[in-house]
């Protein structure tokens, strides 16, 4: 069956439909990754957002058990190429099926090397995913441009507390759509870890004696998270480690007076240089934000700067200044991989040493 992508700027590349046939409208985005499509078709972050895979041939390996939660988050998928016979001893299906019983639309055969360099010229956009022949442009532009992603945090935030079970330190994981290798890095490292929904009170959780707390990774605008900021700042001022990672990172600075500003297309993928600004090493980061802290509008007394992002200079963490507390923007908990940056877990576990 015969599919389209129409992009805001009138922007139509003709493909065929995978996974269902429903029309979908999202803000389109590209992820660079070679491998590692299934954490990326469920990483929360992805919610409200169609992912265009730059990679030409996806699915190779089929579905694995390799999820990075219970479900499928993006609202659309956009490959070059879909693989209709996976290869692998952990194979357990195909992409196709996976869409279709995610509910999740498609389409293949688009130049996703001329459609990811629109959006790095023009900017992250909104597009439509349809399979109606008939699609009248002048009706659908406008609701395009009027498309919006919204509170995606409630959307994929756990719905009660859950305990993680382990023995040396006791983690309060708030989960604003948190991977799952989050909390199987800090169980590796020998941390309980209780699981709590976004909208938790700090009061709950400092009266809970936690030895760390650990903010996660989410989607969406960080600035439209009035609430949870407000409890982060209350977390914050007390005497608790804290570690926080993408979405969280940019919502501690917000916590401390910082602005966050949209990237014009977004840092997503598995190759990001960051750079240690206490060492001058460089690190191999996976990534996935659209949003960036802009350092400039931080009280240097508060912060200091502890990453950028080799590629653009955009600021990639934070160490807080007579606090127990750092933050990156991106993932050390990467999986597949690379795993560069995992020693900042171990960091964490020293800094709750360090209270014991």
């Amino acid at each position: 069956m015969k599919a389209f992508l129409i992009l805001e700027d009138g922007t139509v590349f003709e493909g065929k439909s995978i996974g269902t046939t429903r029309d979908m409208i999202s803000e389109i985005v590209f992820n660079t990754s070679m491998t590692g499509y299934l954490e990326v078709l469920t990483d929360p972050s992805y919610a409200g957002q169609a992912v265009v895979m730059t990679y030409p041939l996806i699915g190779n390996y089929g579905i694995t058990p390799d999820m990075e939660s219970k479900k499928a988050w993006p609202d659309g998928y956009i490959v070059r190429e879909l693989s209709r016979m996976p290869s692998n001893f952990r194979c357990n299906g195909t992409i196709q099926d996976f869409l279709v019983a995610q509910d999740i639309p498609g389409i293949e055969g688009v130049d996703t090397r001329a459609l990811t360099k629109i959006l790095r010229e023009k900017g992250t956009m909104n597009g439509m995913i349809t399979t109606n022949e008939n699609y009248n442009l002048d009706e659908i532009i406008p609701k395009l441009k009027a498309y919006t992603v919204g509170d995606v945090v409630s959307k994929v935030t756990c719905d009660e507390k859950h305990v993680l079970p382990g023995e040396k330190f006791k983690v309060a994981l708030m989960d604003f759509g948190a991977k799952n290798n989050i909390s199987k890095s800090l169980i590796q490292r020998g941390c309980e870890v209780t699981v709590y929904p976004a909208d938790t009170k700090a009061e709950e959780i400092i009266k809970s004696n936690p030895d760390g707390i650990m903010l996660s990774n989410g989607p969406g605008d960080p600035e439209t998270c009035v609430s949870i900021i407000e409890e982060i700042r209350k977390l914050s001022e007390t005497d608790i480690p804290i570690f926080a990672i993408c979405l969280g990172h940019q919502l501690m600075a917000l916590a401390y007076g910082a602005k966050t500003y949209k990237l014009k297309y977004g840092h997503r993928g598995g190759n990001h240089p960051v750079k240690d600004l206490s060492t001058g090493r460089v690190y191999i980061s996976s990534q996935n934000h659209g949003y960036a802290v802009d350092y400039n509008t931080m009280d240097k007394n508060v912060a200091e700067e502890a990453f950028i992002n080799v590629n653009d200079g955009t600021n990639e963490g934070l160490n807080y200044i007579g606090k127990k507390i750092y933050t990156v923007q991106f993932h050390p908990e990467a999986c597949p991989g690379p795993q560069d940056s995992t020693f900042l877990f171990d960091r964490f576990i020293e800094m709750m040493k360090g209270d014991k």
